[in-house]
């Protein structure tokens, strides 16, 4: 159920930063969706599960591929996502280089950060990603809009604030870069709960599906 008061809220401060809206999408059905679309039209529709994202496909919403990217999936979200925010190694970007040329498309892509070194998730080191940028730079059939982050779970606001401030440091650095499938414009970072601090450290996308969408089953991961 959509918390229609909450999404007010996040919508209001969202438009204030300029920031876009991504409903992290994972386990709601198709009619909620469309509901969700109905009350915040200018929002785009992230998935985690490249399954989820076809199954619910719908042509007139706006699709973000929001969950980590197996390369043998690439082929099937290619032609309905605007936006992958999870390009994380070489042979990822290959196969959507290739995937891509396939059917005559530029694919916009955010490189991913993982800037906890957490082993449990994907994501570039921290002081490799503009060379890994720059190693992107023959893709002519890949555009690197930004870079994205999850942030580690931590009750300590400190720890996070410091994260924050060195993504974004690490966000102005590479919107230096130039290069000719390179326009480094969106920071993707902050979900339900730290998206109030992740705007206030410049991130100009946020994902968030639990502070809207409510509690989902224990056996999924919270967004």
């Amino acid at each position: 159920m959509i918390d229609k008061d909450a999404l007010n809220s996040i919508r209001a401060l969202a438009a204030e930063r300029g920031a876009v809206l991504v409903a992290a999408t994972k386990t709601q059905d198709s009619a909620t969706i469309a509901e969700f679309h109905r009350l915040a039209p200018e929002a785009k529709i992230g998935e985690n599960r490249v399954q989820e994202l076809v199954e619910k496909y719908d042509p007139a919403l706006e699709w973000h591929m929001i969950g980590r990217l197996q390369t043998n999936k690439v082929k099937y979200i290619i032609d309905k996502v605007s936006l992958i925010h999870s390009l994380d190694r070489l042979e990822l970007a290959q196969e959507i280089e290739k995937q891509a040329a396939k059917r005559g498309k530029v694919q916009d892509v955010l490189v991913e950060v993982n800037m906890g070194g957490e082993e449990s998730k994907g994501g570039v080191a921290p002081e490799l990603v503009n060379g890994f940028i720059k190693s992107l730079s023959r893709y002519e059939h890949i555009r690197i809009l930004g870079i994205m982050s999850v942030m580690p779970r931590t009750d300590d606001e400190g720890a996070l604030r410091k994260l924050y401030a060195s993504l974004r440091t690490l966000f102005e650095d590479v919107k230096g870069i130039e290069q000719g499938n390179a326009d480094i414009k969106y920071l993707s970072a902050g979900m339900s709960g730290d998206y109030n601090i992740a705007l206030e450290y410049g991130a100009n996308m946020v994902r968030i599906g639990r502070a809207i969408f409510g509690e989902r089953p224990r056996n999924t991961q919270d967004i």
